[in-house]
């Protein structure tokens, strides 16, 4: 659904505000002009409207025009959130949108709102309320390749006895997807039949059409190289599994990992939803790698298979591009090396050079 902006007027014809409803149309102005700056600079209208929407809450919680806030308040928002049960990555990403819009109110219309209210706006979120990133390394340290493979192992081995085995195999093809190629829980999801290119490259490739664009800015899509024994995952669901989901199974457009409830209209299989192949993970985890029971996601698989390539021998540029990052630093953040490399990277060193003196 798109983002509907309400027509503003200027805001540099200051004048003085009287009434409340005054008051109240100027604060909606300013907050219209701060989602067309973030459509202008290319946000999608799912993210512009989510900025809105929090936004709006802080001021419903404030109780009084936005321009008063002052540094005391978003300390009590944030407070409010947390007592809440919001997510830390909730309110940090809330945090983060609240110190935009009065970078922006501050930057763009500061002397507008003094001239007009008399208030001198100011940026209440500042070092000492920020919430710090919930996204750190300490969070996303993968397991080790040993327990993963004991996960994976017992998971394929259990699937011919599973009590629902079209379900229970889906699940473990997503998984093996974070695993080995690095997907997204999103990305996956929205994967089709004819997502799969077996006739590009030497193994093949995944048309990732739904790729995560940087800072809100729509999909960007990617192919990623079907490298890591994906090629034999994906022959295997399409000729052994898919089929058994329903006829849909040579639709080039139906989805590659689908549902098993049904459509009303058509009769058949609608796409697996995010939620169905995160339980599905963590019913595996709790059942063959206790240990990680809460602390391994889909996320963390993704930096798994990050870590697991590098530790390989595959260089970072090549990791950035299947991992679809912008910018090779984020991919520098997945990258979780044993203790020992280091030493096992100097003592290759060491070779080369010992190798180029003896020559």
């Amino acid at each position: 659904m798109s983002v509907v902006l309400a027509e503003v007027r200027s805001l540099g014809t200051a004048r003085r505000l009287r009434t409340a409803e005054e008051l109240e149309d100027f604060e909606q102005e300013l907050v219209d002009q701060f989602a067309l700056a973030q459509a202008g600079a290319g946000l999608t209208d799912g993210v512009v409207g989510s900025y809105r929407s929090v936004v709006f809450e802080f001021v419903r919680f404030l109780g009084r025009p936005v321009w008063t806030t002052r540094a005391e308040d978003v300390d009590r928002f944030l407070t409010d959130q947390r007592k809440r049960g919001r997510a830390a990555s909730t309110v940090y990403k809330k945090a983060g949108t609240l110190a935009a819009f009065f970078d922006f109110l501050v930057v763009r219309y500061q002397g507008d709102i003094h001239a007009v209210t008399s208030y001198v706006v100011e940026q209440p979120v500042d070092e000492f309320n920020r919430p710090s990133n919930p996204d750190c390394v300490a969070l996303r340290v993968p397991p080790s390749q040993d327990e993963v493979d004991i996960l994976f192992t017992a998971w394929r081995e259990a699937l011919p006895h599973a009590r629902k085995f079209l379900p229970a195999a889906r699940d473990y093809m997503a998984a093996s997807l974070w695993r080995r190629a690095g997907l997204r829980i999103t990305e996956t999801v929205m994967l089709d039949i004819r997502d799969w290119r077996p006739d590009l490259g030497e193994r093949g490739k995944l048309h990732v059409r739904f790729g995560k664009g940087s800072r809100g800015r729509g999909h960007k899509p990617r192919l990623v190289s079907a490298i890591n024994d994906v090629d034999a995952l994906v022959e295997w669901w399409l000729i052994d599994v898919r089929h058994q989901f329903g006829p849909d199974w040579s639709d080039p457009d139906a989805p590659l990992l689908p549902s098993e409830r049904r459509d009303r209209d058509t009769g058949l299989c609608v796409r697996v939803g995010d939620d169905a192949l995160r339980s599905g993970l963590a019913g595996a985890v709790g059942r063959w790698l206790p240990a990680w029971v809460g602390r391994l996601t889909p996320h963390g698989l993704r930096h798994f298979c990050a870590s697991s390539l590098y530790t390989r021998g595959m260089d970072l540029k090549a990791i950035q591009e299947i991992l679809g990052h912008e910018w090779l630093s984020t991919t520098t953040r997945y990258i979780h090396v044993h203790a020992n490399h280091v030493e096992h990277a100097w003592e290759t060193a060491n070779q080369r050079v010992a190798s180029r003196l003896g020559q």
